[in-house]
């Protein structure tokens, strides 16, 4: 399998199939990238407010549309059409640089829009606010299936996804099923806590998954005995820290290794490897709260795994795409390796013949949600039926 490739640079196809992979209709989208296609050709940076219009457009249309069936009482359908239009303002919003005309008021409708469709599907996922040293750090809970107090995972984002795109991601609704309820975070650095409070990346993640421990440990639904963690992208550099340094956490998952965070902005700087967003440099020096490039390379400097991965003692499981562009495979087989006291380690390595083969899982993220999904139900009690 490979990643659909409409435009002429990876970071706007990457775009794409992440619009794909979250439950975007192909026609909208051919829709959308057809007048824009050749606004890509100048580079990633260029054309983004073009890119913006497009999907942005294609988001208020959906709306419009959702109105004119929740007039009639057609709930169920509103929140389909709202479900995608909040995805698009999203994929649009994500594209931008910080500052840019547009952004907030984007954000703030895809918000708003999300929420809505969440009431009118009565979906299962319920906003919350966990309390952390400073601020908060907003979140969904998706309850699992079952009765009694359930085993439930922590989901973190990674540089710059958002909560709403974790739940996409199907991973929430794939745990549910297996009876493990999720808690999407956005925690600081990614979505709401970076846009609406300013909080910066905190590489050190115990910290804030702790909080978010707390949290779950404090409700009658959650089994506090059964909490693991997983994370996506740069939750592979998170996920392992917090539970290494958390020791209530039950289990852990990485979906895609990050090892050495600090060693890939040095081969960015020399252009190895592919970048997540537009405006790259302009996006981490936000996400991280620095003043500039020099600033932000100190902030991140101790972003490496190295020395750290001996004090998990739970089981946790490595995954990775072969044909990863962002993220050298080879971060997957040192993180595994390090796992030396893990008494139930795993290392899986999605190749063609099942797909999933892109960072994360872009050219098909549904193996990657099943395989974490019944690996982490098999770890904390739930079902794989």
């Amino acid at each position: 399998m490979a990643l659909f490739e409409y435009f002429p640079n990876y970071i706007w196809n990457l775009s794409v199939a992440i619009a794909m992979e979250s439950g975007g209709r192909v026609g909208e989208i051919v829709e959308m990238c057809q007048p824009i296609r050749d606004a890509a050709a100048n580079g990633a940076d260029a054309g983004t407010p073009q890119f913006m219009a497009q999907w942005v457009s294609m988001g208020e249309r959906l709306i419009g549309l959702a109105d004119e069936d929740a007039a009639q009482g057609r709930n169920f359908a509103a929140s389909d059409k709202l479900e995608r239009a909040a995805l698009y303002l999203l994929v649009a919003e994500r594209m931008q640089a910080q500052g840019s005309p547009g952004r907030e008021a984007t954000y703030a409708k895809a918000l708003s829009t999300f929420e809505r469709s969440t009431v009118l599907g009565k979906l299962n996922r319920e906003r919350v606010d966990i309390p952390l040293q400073s601020g908060t750090m907003p979140a969904l809970f998706t309850r699992g299936s079952g009765t009694g107090p359930r085993p439930t995972v922590i989901y973190c984002n990674g540089l710059d996804s958002c909560k709403e795109l974790l739940f996409w991601s199907r991973l929430p609704t794939a745990l549910a099923r297996r009876g493990v309820s999720t808690l999407c975070v956005d925690q600081p650095g990614s979505g709401e806590a970076l846009r609406l409070q300013q909080l910066p990346v905190d590489p050190h993640s115990e910290s804030w998954a702790s909080r978010g421990f707390d949290w779950l440990a404090a409700r009658d639904d959650v089994d506090a005995t059964r909490i693991g963690m997983t994370g996506i992208s740069l939750g592979g550099h998170f996920v392992p820290r917090a539970v290494a340094y958390e020791p209530r956490f039950a289990a852990g998952a990485v979906w895609g290794a990050n090892h050495d965070w600090a060693q890939v902005q040095q081969r960015r700087l020399q252009r190895e490897g592919e970048n997540p967003v537009p405006h790259y440099w302009a996006h981490v020096c936000w996400a991280f709260g620095a003043s500039d490039v020099s600033d932000f390379l100190n902030k991140s400097r101790d972003m490496t795994l190295e020395g750290h991965l001996d004090r998990i003692r739970v089981p946790f499981l490595v995954t990775h795409g072969e044909k990863d562009r962002q993220i050298p495979l080879a971060y997957a087989h040192q993180t595994y390796d390090q796992l030396i006291n893990s008494p139930d380690r795993e290392l899986k390595i999605f190749t063609a013949r099942e797909g999933g083969v892109e960072h994360v899982g872009a050219d098909n993220m549904s193996f990657g949600c099943d395989y974490i999904a019944d690996w982490l139900a098999q770890r904390l009690g739930g079902t794989t039926g």
